[in-house]
């Protein structure tokens, strides 16, 4: 469980189970992998490569390496 301050303001946390902060993002081919393991509950999917949180209030998008934080994007605006 763990918390981080999204440049908005908002402080994001994962403490709930579930929540909506915390994404399980996989790329085309570690779903394909998974799907031809025939995996059919949510127990036996492994974690992802990254920890992907997406801020509820200006929707920008966290990526972590463990605990490093690698990426993050931003919505652009017209």
């Amino acid at each position: 469980m763990a918390k981080y301050g999204c440049k908005c303001g908002k402080t994001l946390s994962n403490s709930l189970c579930p929540n909506d902060i915390q994404l399980k993002v996989f790329t085309d081919k570690q779903w394909e992998q998974l799907y031809e393991k025939s995996f059919i509950t949510g127990d036996d999917f492994p974690d992802p490569e990254y920890d992907v949180w997406r801020c509820p209030d200006c929707k920008r998008i966290y990526v972590f390496d463990g605990t490093r934080l690698i990426m993050q994007y931003v919505l652009e605006t017209d």
